[in-house]
């Protein structure tokens, strides 16, 4: 297990799973985003980065991203800040499309309350799996602002633009099988169960091939943002690509030999 050392998160890197745990570590504020805590998340994401530039082949199978304590995955901004009207203040994109950015899967383990920011951060990992005890909301409307890392945008692509549009507006708080059935969480888990119901989700993917598991979050990302002959056309590129890598040669191989393959991540 690698660790490294930042102000406001808590990071590490099993190498033997391929799994990266992110931990927002600032439970005294409910783990809100302040400055430094939302340069700290871009700087954990480019340590992945990192960790795979190193690697010979794909090292980061997948991401974890959790809030310490009981209380709140992220309770949003830290409006403490608000009084400082100082660069950077209100810029909470590139940390919030950070876990998006990322090439592997992202998972947002939500436990406790989810809000503002905090819920925009979630609905930039690819997955968002929450304990029942947890809350999820856009409450930005109450301080005269809107959801402006993304939030309207990733909300109505996952609930639909009126039921977007109502939870953003109201502000409403919804409790955690509310938001399931609304297709915002993908799972909902008593709170005793949840890291045993995401290292059972973790394991499904990391074991994988691992450019494979990246293309597929590509181009379903893609295909949020362009039409759909753009791309079908950038899905036919990925898999041409896909189909030139040790990883599809071992794939074949093992089934013609009745083995399971080994992933190299090249």
């Amino acid at each position: 297990m690698t660790e490294m050392s930042f102000e406001t998160i808590q990071w590490s890197f099993d190498e033997v799973t391929g799994v990266g745990k992110i931990v927002l570590d600032r439970p005294g504020a409910m783990n809100s985003l302040s400055a430094q805590l939302k340069s700290d998340i871009g700087a954990g994401f480019d340590a992945f980065a990192e960790v795979d530039d190193e690697a010979d082949g794909v090292a980061v199978r997948a991401v974890v991203v959790e809030g310490a304590g009981e209380k709140a995955f992220c309770a949003g901004a830290d409006i403490n800040e608000f009084r400082e009207v100082t660069p950077g203040v209100f810029e909470m994109v590139e940390a919030i499309e950070a876990p998006e950015q990322c090439p592997a899967p992202v998972v947002a383990k939500i436990d406790g309350y989810c809000l503002g920011g905090g819920l925009e951060l979630a609905l930039a990992c690819d997955f968002r799996i929450a304990s029942k005890r947890s809350t999820v909301g856009q409450p930005e409307v109450d301080l005269g602002i809107i959801p402006g890392g993304g939030g309207t945008q990733r909300l109505a692509a996952l609930v639909g633009a009126s039921r977007a549009k109502f939870l953003c507006m109201s502000g409403t708080h919804i409790e955690a099988d509310t938001a399931a059935e609304d297709g915002i969480l993908d799972a909902v888990h008593p709170a005793d169960e949840l890291d045993t119901a995401v290292d059972s989700f973790l394991n499904e993917i990391v074991e994988k091939p691992p450019l494979a598991v990246r293309a597929i979050k590509d181009v379903v990302n893609v295909s949020q943002e362009v039409g759909m002959q753009e791309g079908r056309m950038y899905e036919k590129r990925a898999t041409d690509g896909l189909k030139n890598t040790a990883d599809h040669a071992e794939s074949v191989e093992a089934f013609a030999e009745d083995r399971e393959p080994e992933w190299q991540g090249k």
